[in-house]
């Protein structure tokens, strides 16, 4: 019988560029009646990457702190090397190997997680449990890379569209050790392949992204499908979160803490709702940094582990749900902030 896997730290990084509300107006147009109410208010800031910043040095950023503050060489300390990047530098060559070679680390085991998308983070913790399984691998480093705010979202066209104020972008990452840190309890997981095609890359003259052609990327939702994809983000997060405490046998009343994707706040309301948890136990960095897709997990839970607000024994469930519904995860463990 292995040990379980356990977070030991986590870590994060944010863009320098820091941008209001005000950069994404349009003079031109109307005012929206609803842009004052609370819940449909935009993020008061947003980070964004420049374009020189890449996905493999947003990930050494965010990672070399953790190993500052464990005392460890990461040269020896990470036998597993996972990532998830929104919009990969690299189609070809993933970022992967560009990342551990900028850490200073040598993974048996690197892989380039492209799908999952905001539950991409439970994901990896999963499958770095499946790798580590045999015990071969005592160490993971698990890193979610958000970066389309800055490169698609500023776009001169699609920055005054009314979505491109919610997203923001940043890493968070967290350091696994087998039998040490904050036990990993369990994770579910939910795959529904048919509505992978519900959410894309579209461009004004339908060229493929490589091809050259005018008009700017942006990423839609299918337009005729906008109350069922709503429906589908709505359930899909306090059904996880459900069957994960079933799985546990636990009352969705014990979690301490809740961590989701926070794509707005509406959602962030309704889930709260849904599970009838407090908005003081549903963390979230909504405000200060937009829309994070999958790095939101990670980030907001490093920004309370260094703010003290986890304490030892708490009951942490994350969870999130990708795309248009297509994937959703959850995944709980036992703080023990005293383990690392």
């Amino acid at each position: 019988m292995h040990p379980p896997l356990g977070i030991v730290d986590f870590g994060s990084h944010l863009p320098g560029n820091i941008v209001g509300p005000e950069f994404f107006v349009d003079p031109d147009a109307a005012a929206d009646p609803l842009a004052d109410l609370p819940l449909f208010r935009v993020p008061a800031t947003r980070h964004h990457v420049d374009r020189e910043d890449r996905a493999a040095e947003m990930i050494a950023k965010a990672a070399r702190p953790v190993f500052e503050r464990l005392g460890r060489d990461p040269a020896d300390q990470v036998d597993v090397l996972i990532t998830n990047v929104l919009l990969p530098d690299e189609p070809f060559m993933g970022i992967g190997a560009e990342a551990a070679h900028r850490i200073g680390c040598d993974p048996e085991w690197i892989v380039d997680l492209h799908n999952g998308g905001c539950a991409s983070f439970m994901y990896m913790l999963r499958l770095a449990e499946k790798i580590m399984a045999d015990g071969s691998a005592r160490t993971a480093l698990i890193a979610n890379v958000q970066n389309a705010a800055g490169q698609v979202f500023a776009q001169s066209d699609v920055r005054t569209l009314s979505h491109a104020p919610m997203p923001g972008d940043g890493c968070g990452v967290a350091y696994l050790e087998a039998g040490a840190g904050s036990p990993l309890l369990g994770v579910r997981t939910r795959s529904t392949p048919g509505y992978a095609h519900d959410l894309g890359m579209v461009t004004p003259d339908k060229r493929k992204y490589w091809e050259p052609g005018s008009g700017q990327m942006d990423i839609h939702f299918d337009e005729t499908k906008t109350t069922e994809i709503l429906e589908r983000g709505n359930t899909l997060v306090p059904e996880l979160v459900k069957e994960l405490c079933t799985d546990l046998g636990v009352p969705t009343s014990e979690i301490d803490v809740l961590v989701t994707n926070q794509p707005n706040r509406i959602f962030l309301k309704n889930w709260r709702e849904a599970l009838d948890i407090d908005a003081d136990r549903h963390f979230d960095t909504f405000d200060r940094c937009g829309n994070l897709y999958g790095a939101a997990v990670p980030v907001t839970l490093e920004q309370a582990a260094r703010e003290g607000q986890l304490k030892d024994g708490d009951l942490v469930v994350m969870s999130g749900f990708a795309h248009a519904g297509d994937f959703a995860s959850a995944a709980a463990i036992r703080w023990n902030g005293g383990a690392r």
